[in-house]
């Protein structure tokens, strides 16, 4: 196992600034207008897909980077350039995690392929947890899914929200109720094929901030799936059921059972970190390039400490949050546990960040900030989603807490 540094090696340097150089020239001249369009932005997903960034095979590339921090530079880098475009690039991501996680080696090598498609016949997948009563409480999830034994098929019902290309995805990861009794320990997760009778869009949502990025409700109805469809096997669930079930007779002794989407979002909050470092990034350097070329009363605004000193302590929250991002990702490569949450950890400071700074850059562009003629304004409202999506900063907060304090905080 690799050895914590703060320095890439050769190979990830090259990487890094290949997908800078994709970002720079092929996602920033394309912001603006995806942005205001408010639509998936096919042909850049299309020209990632042809130069290798949109694949099974460059993400697994950098999830199996021995040293953890082939991800985060990825996400930073696309990141910096748009966060809606890169979201949209990205978003396959989380369902490719899903089944990782949670799947066995049989899923993983079907289903993952069929979330990316190729470069000719470009295709997305959606993770689907969220509710419109299940958000942050994921103990009031109500979609079900019922096991048909006599076909040997699970039959799914119920209203997905907030699922990042729900409904336009050739593949849907749900997560639904199996076992009402154990709460979140009842919950699975099921794979959704292509064109699966009962499965439809519902409300897509006009957003804030990466409008890029297409979010909508997905809407089950009798949606049938072979059992092979499950994550993990029935096997695997029904023993996981039977210690939970074994667990709360014994008064809740014993194994600590994890639920699938739980287990998703753990593995990828470092990752949203370096995605709120890449904006944090960007609009840094647009403020500071514009911090010393703006004069006002004859000189920079750079000269000004008002300004000077804001800009400092932009530069010093953003490496700050670098560093609890990559902490996180080391140990998660290398297998350590996360004693005192630190995947929350450097999702919650992260994210805390990306709103400050960008915010601080607005102020700093003044008027010009405020404009559309400038990338902060959108980078601002892009920042928002950071401190909402995979957990809200609060509830990171709940489980860094809880964590130290091997206490049930509410």
């Amino acid at each position: 196992m690799a050895e914590f540094t703060m320095e890439l090696n050769d190979d990830q340097k090259q990487v890094r600034d290949w997908i800078h150089g994709f970002a720079a020239d092929v996602i920033r001249p394309a912001a603006a207008e995806w942005d205001e369009r408010e639509e998936t932005p096919w042909p850049v997903i299309q020209e990632a897909a042809k130069v290798g960034i949109y694949s099974l095979d460059f993400y697994a590339q950098q999830f199996f980077d021995p040293t953890g921090l082939g991800v985060p530079m990825a996400m930073e880098e696309l990141f910096w350039g748009d966060a809606g475009i890169a979201l949209s690039i990205v978003g396959t991501g989380l369902a490719a995690i899903g089944v990782l996680a949670n799947g066995t080696e049989e899923q993983i090598g079907t289903w993952i392929p069929q979330m990316y498609g190729d470069q000719n016949d470009v295709k997305v997948a959606a993770f689907c947890s969220s509710e419109p009563d299940a958000g942050s409480d994921v103990g009031a999830m109500r979609t079900r899914a019922v096991y048909d034994q006599a076909k040997d098929e699970w039959v799914l019902n119920g209203t997905k929200t907030w699922a990042t290309n729900g409904g336009i995805a050739n593949v849907h990861i749900v997560v639904a109720v199996v076992d009402p009794e154990l709460g979140t320990k009842g919950h699975a997760s099921f794979i959704v094929p292509p064109n699966t009778p009962g499965l439809s869009q519902g409300q897509k949502f006009k957003k804030h901030g990466i409008r890029a990025s297409h979010t909508a409700e997905v809407v089950l109805e009798d949606v049938r799936v072979p059992g092979s469809c499950l994550l993990g096997g029935k096997e695997k669930l029904d023993e996981r059921l039977a210690r939970a079930h074994e667990r709360a007779r014994s008064g809740g002794a014993g194994e600590r059972v994890k639920n699938a989407a739980m287990a998703t979002f753990e593995a990828s909050r470092p990752a949203v970190g370096a995605m709120a470092v890449g904006t944090a990034r960007a609009a840094y350097e647009v403020a500071l390039d514009y911090a010393k070329t703006r004069t006002q009363f004859g000189r920079p605004i750079i000269d000004n400490q008002g300004v000077a000193f804001q800009l400092a302590d932009m530069r010093t929250q953003i490496d700050a949050a670098r560093l609890l991002v990559w902490r996180a990702s080391w140990m998660a490569v290398a297998g350590r546990p996360f004693t005192s949450a630190e995947g929350s950890m450097s999702k919650l400071y992260a994210s805390e960040v990306a709103k400050k700074v960008t915010a601080q850059a607005l102020q700093i562009l003044g008027g010009n900030g405020f404009t559309r003629e400038y990338p902060v304004e959108r980078m601002h409202r892009d920042s928002a989603i950071y401190t909402i999506f995979e957990g809200t900063s609060e509830i990171q907060r709940l489980v860094i807490a809880r964590t130290i304090s091997d206490m049930p905080i509410r």
